[in-house]
């Protein structure tokens, strides 16, 4: 398998996306983002992307040519149109927003619609948390898991993902998705043909399965029962009833080439402690809560893992799967 430093990666990865129809701001902002998913192992949001973007962009489920703009603006609420193109450039644009209104006003919100996958959640805030703000990302996806008490998938796995920043140390940051696993690991299940274990899915019919075939025609079953599902209907709210973007039951499957164009919803809330307790006391706090955390010799914290993992594969370089390099490298020409 061949290992390829960052920027080799970055510039293949950008390449493949120009090629497909990306313009080069799109091109350049995605590719940057799906290489530090990978730098951090996140392998599910990283360069095994890249030939799924190509072929939306190919097939008009994603508009190459896109150039986001802001369409509403109170105050600190601003809404970004995406205008159907990846959901990258629009999602820099909403978070600039928002960290310059909440430095002006304390507190912004910044919704996107008419977007697309958005990757990671927690990359769209570093600059949030490394200017010393707070921030919160929530977004959509296409449906994949049920309401509490129902059977047809309603809502996507809708991630939710947050970062407070630290006196003398890199952001608290926090990422996850609402569905109890990833629907990544019950798709290899079904190419595996192994089973998959009970609380993961459930099949068409609402039973669930071990079944990895019947959980992809059926639904996720959400993180903590109904209490996750409840979440996903929060974020679905946030997400798209506030910015007019499709709710996930509206837009077709991400792992399928022909389909509509998601029109998907992002947002992002940003505090600044100042406005409120002020930044001394919010920092303070901050690491009391930490110190109480790490009595515990067990506790680690959130986001530690990824950095030391992008810290190993910066210096070693990101090794990429031999079918994946080749199908990127055919992309790249």
């Amino acid at each position: 398998m061949p290992t390829y430093a960052v920027d080799t990666l970055t510039d293949l990865a950008t390449r493949a996306l120009s090629r497909a129809g990306a313009n080069a701001v799109m091109a350049s902002i995605t590719a940057k983002a799906l290489v530090d998913a990978e730098l951090q192992g996140l392998a599910s949001h990283g360069i095994s992307r890249i030939p799924q973007y190509a072929m939306h962009l190919r097939n008009g489920r994603a508009n190459g040519g896109a150039i986001p703009a802001i369409v509403r603006e109170r105050g600190g609420a601003v809404l970004v149109d995406a205008c159907n193109g990846l959901a990258f450039p629009a999602c820099a644009l909403a978070v600039q927003e928002a960290t310059r209104r909440a430095t002006e006003f304390g507190v912004s919100f910044a919704g996107v619609t008419r977007s697309h996958h958005f990757g990671a959640a927690a990359h769209h805030l570093q600059p949030v948390g490394d200017g010393g703000l707070v921030g919160l990302a929530f977004g959509n996806s296409p449906a994949a898991m049920a309401a509490a008490g129902g059977r047809h998938p309603v809502f996507g796995t809708n991630p939710i993902a947050a970062t407070f920043p630290r006196k003398n140390d890199p952001p608290l940051t926090i990422d996850l998705s609402l569905s109890e696993v990833a629907r990544g690991k019950v798709m290899i299940a079904a190419k595996q043909g192994k089973a998959i274990p009970l609380g993961w899915a459930l099949d068409r019919d609402g039973n669930p399965t071990t079944d990895a075939t019947a959980a992809l025609t059926g639904s996720m079953l959400a993180v903590g029962g109904t209490k996750g599902a409840m979440l996903a209907l929060i974020v679905e709210i946030l997400a798209c009833a506030l910015t007019g973007a499709a709710f996930g039951f509206e837009a077709d499957s991400f792992f399928v080439d022909e389909g509509n164009q998601p029109n998907l919803g992002q947002a992002f809330l940003v505090i600044d402690p100042a406005a409120l307790a002020g930044r001394d006391v919010y920092l303070a706090r901050v690491e009391t809560l930490i110190s109480e955390m790490m009595k515990d010799p067990g506790v680690r914290l959130p986001g530690a893992r990824r950095r030391d993992v992008a810290m190993s594969n910066q210096a070693t370089g990101i090794t990429v799967a031999d079918s994946l390099a080749k199908e990127l490298e055919a992309l790249a020409r």
